[in-house]
């Protein structure tokens, strides 16, 4: 490993280094960092594909499709027909079709277990005040298909939509460049509830989502992972539609103490660098684990099938910290804010108490990163990039619209009337006034409630 080294938190040179990798880890610096060829800015590209898909609608995509996926459809072959999903769901192995409905299930059980309760209507002296939780009329799910088929973010991102109870599910993902769409993800639609799948990718994809063409109608939110053309085009439409969040890097910051186990430290960190690029961090408060987890990576990097870009992203985004003690490991994982904070120590409930900024925590030495990716039942659509912070996981509650519902009656509004006025007239909006006023006004009285 000649470019992974250990960091020492009471070397001078560690805040330098920990803020460089805080500053790689970040959207924007993504983004600036992410060029074509030509060298033109993903958002000054973005904006162009967007423009496009407005203007020209599906001749647009059938273009962008044909120059970035190599494949030649006609605009009614926009969407995956119904039988070419049966078609799919019969060929599928049976093992993979109990997996996958195994772990739809798994997520579905625990979307609906956090739904919200909605709250009693409060009344005060005749004020009824109440909420309402109503969910999107329609979403769309994206799904990459380039680097892997990732089946497993159809159901983590589709699942979640269809608990909430939304109306209308559609999936964009990438065609192959025959046209097709791979059997496990169509599968996956079929086992999540997606009513409609199209073969879309990138910024044409958002685009196409956000704004409806003939072929693709608009959707009123879009969720799901991407490179940094997808980020940037979802940045640009939100407003036309809503998002979830921008996606960087995956991420795994692990706390081991001398307990743990430097092959499964390992074995993990080699996992998120699977990404490519992905981040993956160690914090201990013993040198000789780190060492020992260092030779490790070096052992297993070569049954890696691409150990080459394993190596590569954690020489760019990895690193082994050793810190003064378990308590100061909490402390750099709390300013990483990791979308996967793994503790494998002693005590690691202790440990995780004293974490705030994480977006999933995987508790002790057998629940690796990997359970929450597949099966567990919380969604794998994370915060990355340290938005962690201010950020949760995907879930159904996000397709949610949370709604006030607010009724007084003429008693409860006569003693409310001279403070919202007052209040009106201090911010010079003398209408709002006048619109209690003149409710006040003898022969206003309501008809008797039916």
């Amino acid at each position: 490993m000649a470019h992974l080294h250990i960091w020492r938190t009471d070397d001078a040179a560690f805040d330098h280094r920990f803020q460089s990798l805080m500053r790689k880890l970040s959207l924007d610096e993504g983004l600036r960092a992410s060029t074509q060829a030509a060298g033109e800015p993903v958002e000054e590209t973005v904006r162009r594909i967007l423009a496009d898909v407005r203007a020209r609608g599906d001749e647009a995509l059938i273009e962008g499709i044909e120059r970035f996926d190599g494949c030649r459809l006609e605009p009614g072959e926009l969407r995956v027909r119904p039988e070419e999903i049966e078609g799919a769901v019969a060929r599928s192995p049976a093992a993979l079709v109990d997996a996958l409905t195994l772990a739809a299930e798994r997520i579905r059980r625990f979307q609906e277990s956090i739904l919200p309760r909605v709250p009693k209507p409060t009344d005060d002296r005749g004020r009824v005040l109440s909420v309402r939780y109503r969910p999107v009329r329609s979403a769309a799910v994206y799904i990459p298909g380039s680097s892997a088929s990732l089946a497993s973010s159809v159901l983590m991102t589709a699942v979640p939509a269809r608990v909430a109870g939304v109306r209308r599910i559609a999936m964009a993902t990438p065609a192959r460049p025959d046209g097709t769409v791979s059997d496990d993800r169509l599968l996956a639609a079929h086992l999540a509830g997606v009513h409609e799948v199209y073969r879309l990718g990138g910024a044409y994809a958002i685009g196409a989502l956000a704004y409806g063409t003939a072929s693709v109608p608009a959707v009123d939110f879009i969720v799901g992972p991407g490179n940094a053309y997808v980020n940037a085009a979802k940045r640009q439409v939100f407003g036309q539609v809503g998002i979830e969040m921008l996606a960087g890097p995956s991420e795994v910051v692990i706390i081991a103490d001398a307990s743990a186990d430097a092959e499964c430290a390992a074995a993990d960190m080699l996992a998120q660098a699977e990404h490519n690029p992905g981040s993956a961090v160690l914090l201990t408060d013993r040198e000789s684990f780190a060492e020992d987890t260092l030779r490790a990576i070096k052992a297993q990097l070569a049954g890696l099938p691409h150990p080459d870009a394993a190596r590569r992203c954690l020489s760019e985004y990895g690193a082994v910290i050793v810190c003064r003690s378990i308590d100061e490991c909490a402390e750099v994982a709390d300013r990483l804010a990791p979308e996967h904070l793994q503790i494998m120590t002693g005590d690691p409930e202790a440990v995780a108490e004293k974490v705030c900024n994480a977006a999933a925590v995987f508790v002790g030495l057998y629940t690796p990163v990997a359970v929450g990716d597949y099966v567990a039942g919380p969604s794998h659509t994370l915060p990355t990039s340290r938005t962690a912070r201010f950020a949760s996981g995907l879930s159904a509650n996000d397709f949610l619209r949370r709604v006030a519902v607010i009724r007084y009656d003429r008693t409860d509004l006569e003693d409310d009337a001279q403070t919202i006025a007052r209040m009106a007239r201090t911010e010079g909006l003398e209408g709002h006034a006048r619109s209690v006023e003149v409710r006040m006004l003898p022969g206003r009285e309501a008809p008797p409630a039916r």
